[in-house]
């Protein structure tokens, strides 16, 4: 999986949407990076640098939210923000409906 990532502090996780890539989010990781945040965008499953499975069957929610839960754990990362466009916005709505399985998120 191909990740973009600035800046320390607390995580936050950016999820592009379709047809996008990781850069669609350049300036909120800059801008929240100058503000003290990690910055995490990573490119989802098929998308430019990240692996492409060539079975549409593999590109399920339950796919993505899982390579999600891997990266995090890759990352030794237990909670993060969540921010989410389009088809992203989607992953990161069933990420925080999968339960305590799924991706630790904080809320405000």
């Amino acid at each position: 999986m191909h990740v973009a990532e600035t800046g320390a502090g607390p995580p936050v996780l950016f999820l592009h949407g379709f047809p996008e890539l990781w850069y669609s989010w350049h300036h909120q990781m800059v801008s929240l990076s100058s503000r003290g945040y990690r910055a995490i965008s990573p490119d989802l499953r098929g998308y430019d640098d990240t692996n492409a499975p060539p079975s549409a069957a593999s590109y399920s929610a339950l796919h993505i939210v899982g390579d999600l839960v891997s990266l995090l754990d890759a990352l030794g990362l237990d909670r993060i923000f969540l921010m989410g466009h389009d088809w992203g916005a989607f992953i990161a709505w069933s990420s925080a409906c999968s339960g305590p399985t799924g991706l630790g998120l904080w809320s405000t």
